[in-house]
């Protein structure tokens, strides 16, 4: 299989997620589901590392525009699931706002990867 930008992307975007899901394995006192998903994210960084290392300088070059374009989605996920939240949920944290948001927008970013590639 063979390393490509997007994927990276992805694999960087999975990262960022795994972070933003800890908030709320720290406030609901999770501390089992925090530290598999810690042992995941070693994985993750692992995987990206070597991800990196296999990538031509062409795809490095796209690199890049993708985070911008994964930014822009993660900001968007968090800004779907701030207005989705404020209409449907009395009360919500933080945590499960930045949570459900990086889950959105890296659905977002995966779907736009998507789109693009069965064109």
């Amino acid at each position: 299989m063979t390393s490509t930008a997007e994927r990276l992307s992805l694999l960087l975007g999975l990262g960022i997620l795994m972070l933003a899901t800890l908030p709320r394995y720290l406030v609901g006192g999770h501390e089992t589901h925090q530290s598999l998903i810690l042992m995941a994210l070693a994985v993750v960084a692992v995987a990206s590392v070597l991800q990196w290392r296999q990538l031509s300088s062409e795809a490095r070059s796209r690199l890049p525009a993708l985070l911008r374009r994964l930014g822009l989605c993660l900001g968007v996920g968090v800004a779907v699931m701030t207005l989705w939240h404020a209409l449907t949920s009395d009360f919500f944290g933080w945590e499960l706002l930045v949570s459900h948001g990086a889950t959105l927008g890296l659905l977002l970013h995966a779907l736009w990867l998507w789109a693009r590639v069965s064109r």
